[in-house]
């Protein structure tokens, strides 16, 4: 039975088929602000055939910006920029999708395609706060060990931008507790070296993500879906690993998170990654078997009859393509003709199908 193209529901939301485009770094803000390249980006995957459609990783502070060019949710004004993007996305059938985060420590850095380096003040740039003072690497600065007050702030600015995303009109939330970001690096032994109620064994380590979980989902619509993003795996001995990215999944379903997006690595430069075709999904079946929670696999995810082999087998609940949906923005209408299934085209584009 093909499985690729029926329907996911989870709470009020159904979503077409279970192809979902990934957050993915723009670098192409202004203060935050989505623009016209948003728009086209993210509108074209919607047209594409998706059944939703992520935006990338948004700031809840401007410290928590990986780079001065990532869209940001903050203030007001950042929500209604979205506006426009979230209503094109719903009237193309898909579903708007938006992923809050915090740089952590691998924040004020520069775009990748000017070389990813440290920003100094004077370049725009400004301290990155973190768990623990340890730099990402050699080349990146130390950054400031944060106090309860941060974390306080750090929780209440997780809720603040939540309620934005929903005025925006978004229909699909994800927290992003991987790749080395805020949350990740508390979940990480490799980062966080506290004492204190935040640091030590898994359960302190796990407490601020969960903290940051449970008031997002009493902000966010009970009918709307919550995702959260980890990093299943490090990658690295003694780091975070698989075994308590199952716990702390079975804690985030207790919390009503809905979906975990199944990614891994980003914590220290020098991992030893098996990067390979769906290198990734075992960690999104592990998660789903044990955890009893909805996944999604991601990772040089490619090809149509691969993306059904993957939920039609029980591994995961759906698929997140990234760059694959960059080279093809309308890769889910082609898979389709592929496997025989899937989504009318837009009457726009029916010459060409």
């Amino acid at each position: 039975m093909d499985r690729l193209f029926t329907p996911l529901k989870l709470r009020s939301v159904e979503f077409k088929n279970r192809i979902f485009v990934s957050p993915m770094c723009q670098y192409s803000s202004e203060d935050g602000m989505a623009n016209d390249w948003h728009l086209v980006h993210l509108g074209s995957r919607a047209v594409g055939g998706a059944a939703m459609v992520m935006v990338e990783a948004t700031a809840v502070s401007p410290e928590g910006r990986i780079s001065p060019g990532d869209c940001g949710m903050w203030t007001d004004g950042q929500a209604a920029a979205f506006k426009p993007i979230t209503r094109f996305i719903a009237r193309q059938n898909c579903v708007p999708g938006i992923q809050l985060a915090h740089a952590g420590r691998k924040a004020s850095t520069d775009a990748p395609w000017r070389g990813g380096q440290a920003l100094s003040e004077a370049q725009g740039g400004w301290t990155p706060i973190a768990p623990s003072p340890l730099a990402f690497s050699e080349a990146s600065p130390v950054p400031r060990e944060m106090t309860q007050a941060d974390i306080d702030a750090l929780i209440g600015q997780f809720v603040a931008a939540a309620g934005r995303c929903r005025d925006a009109g978004f229909q699909v939330l994800e927290l992003h507790m991987a790749h080395g970001y805020l949350l990740h690096e508390f979940l990480s032994p490799l980062s966080n070296r506290r004492t204190d109620q935040y640091g030590g064994g898994a359960a302190n380590r796990m407490r601020l993500p969960l903290q940051v979980a449970a008031a997002v989902r009493e902000t966010w619509p009970g009918h709307l879906p919550l995702f959260v993003r980890l990093s299943c795996t490090d990658w690295v001995d003694g780091g975070w690993n698989l075994a308590q990215s199952i716990e702390l999944s079975r804690r985030l379903k207790e919390t009503g998170v809905d979906l975990i997006d199944c990614s891994s690595a980003g914590m220290v430069p020098d991992a030893k990654i098996p990067v390979g075709p769906g290198f990734q999904v075992p960690l999104a079946a592990a998660i789903r078997d044990q955890a009893k929670i909805a996944t999604g696999a991601v990772g040089l995810i490619t090809h149509a009859v691969q993306a059904e082999q993957i939920v039609n087998t029980g591994q995961a609940d759906a698929v997140l393509l990234a760059r694959e949906m960059l080279r093809d923005p309308y890769w889910p209408l082609h898979a389709g003709k592929i496997l025989g299934r899937g989504s009318p085209w837009p009457n726009q584009y029916a010459r060409a199908e």
